[in-house]
């Protein structure tokens, strides 16, 4: 089984491989930051969050504002 990918594409500056996902177990939050732009997203976390979860909400979470803002417009 292929392991899953820790490092991801930013949605705002676009570079490969600049968000980093980290995980605090003891406080149940998860942090996407890119190491370029500065964006960040935290979101709540279960045990069985992997890093991939959290750039996927990231990812929802974006696509949500924008369709937002569509339809506002």
């Amino acid at each position: 089984m292929d392991k899953l990918d820790t490092v991801f594409c930013c949605p705002f500056c676009n570079h490969g491989s600049s968000v980093e996902c980290r995980i605090d177990m003891k406080n149940l939050i998860g942090e996407a930051t890119c190491r370029i732009c500065q964006e960040s997203f935290s979101t709540t976390v279960t045990a069985l969050t992997e890093p991939i979860d959290i750039y996927s909400e990231w990812i929802d979470e974006c696509e949500r504002v924008n369709n937002l803002e569509d339809d506002a417009a």
